[in-house]
């Protein structure tokens, strides 16, 4: 990783400093190097550790820390091996590249130059615009999209022209988290009972990601994934940008680009990922990687599917680990 980078990752991630390891341009390879090193030590737990159910009971698929990711192994299944028994990935936002890694669509050092190019891009154009990203939960009554029009018209009363507020994430029923100009997320703070939002909560982000805030981060990372070998994943992948599976190299090619300035429907994957006929038991589920966001997130979309759910970290104490 130090020689695609052009620093020492892990001095970063283990003795910071903290503000520097949050940048975007560290973050995001820091998510995709640990998330995939999660993977890895998944991989070498020993047999009796692995399985929480015992013999004839499989594992299953995980997310991926920051940058989120998840996979599913049917139940079932003798083998020990949870990772070779992986039948479906996703990654969240930068955690799509390790999901596409884990998948064989991509090669470790090549996806971490395109992140690397990736958050290099996108720290500069949140750097451009003063934006920021807000973290919602409403009740029923909530109108995402008219707040988000009110709250650019109030930009535009400010003399901000082509102000930006959207949807940027979608997280679980009545969980969303919006983004755009700082005016807009600070009206929507202001006035946050009017629009039927229960919670709001200011992100500890530099910039407004996946809407067109980022543009500019686009022609960039799409000039280096034309320069990478993409292979079709050996497994089902699902992306952030429709929620459906990747069919094919030039479909990863363009919904990795286009994720950048689009909504992560990460709700919407949840449940192409976890649908099944009624009665069918659900896989194990591992969200590998720091932080356990995506297992409280999964907790809200799918309980049955989250009583088979757990997090692994690569810089947990192994006996820690409860699986």
């Amino acid at each position: 990783a130090e020689k695609v980078l052009g620093y020492d990752l892990l001095s970063l991630c283990l003795e910071g400093p903290r503000d520097a390891l949050d940048r975007t341009q560290h973050c995001q390879p820091a998510v995709f190097v640990a998330s995939l090193a999660a993977v890895e030590k998944l991989n070498h737990l020993q047999p009796e550790v692995r399985g929480r159910g015992g013999p004839g009971r499989g594992s299953g698929g995980g997310a991926s820390g920051l940058l989120r990711g998840a996979a599913e192994v049917p139940l079932g299944s003798v083998s020990p091996q949870v990772v070779e028994r992986c039948v479906a990935a996703a990654g969240y936002s930068v955690g799509e590249f390790a999901a596409l890694v884990f998948a064989g669509a991509l090669g470790f050092a090549e996806a971490l130059y395109a992140v690397k190019v990736r958050a290099e891009a996108m720290q500069k154009a949140s750097e451009a615009v003063p934006s920021g990203m807000l973290s919602v939960v409403g009740r029923r009554e909530a109108n995402y999209k008219f707040a988000c029009l009110e709250a650019r018209k109030h930009c535009e009363s400010l003399g901000i022209e082509n102000p930006v507020c959207t949807v940027s994430n979608y997280l679980f029923p009545d969980s969303r988290v919006i983004a755009g100009h700082l005016q807009a997320l600070e009206f929507l703070q202001e006035n946050a009972r009017k629009y039927y939002f229960k919670r709001t909560k200011m992100l500890p982000v530099s910039g407004a990601f996946h809407t067109r805030l980022m543009e500019p981060a686009v022609e960039p990372l799409a000039e280096v994934l034309k320069s990478i070998e993409i292979q079709k994943p050996l497994l089902c992948v699902y992306s952030n940008v429709d929620g459906k599976k990747y069919m094919h190299s030039k479909h990863i090619q363009k919904l990795l680009v286009k994720q950048v300035v689009s909504p992560v429907l990460w709700e919407q994957t949840m449940h192409s990922v976890y649908e099944r006929k009624q009665g069918t038991e659900f896989p194990y589920t591992y969200e590998v990687g720091p932080g356990n966001q995506l297992g409280a997130i999964l907790k809200q979309c799918n309980l049955k599917a989250w009583k088979q759910y757990k997090h692994i970290d690569a810089l947990e104490d192994e006996e820690a680990v409860e699986i």
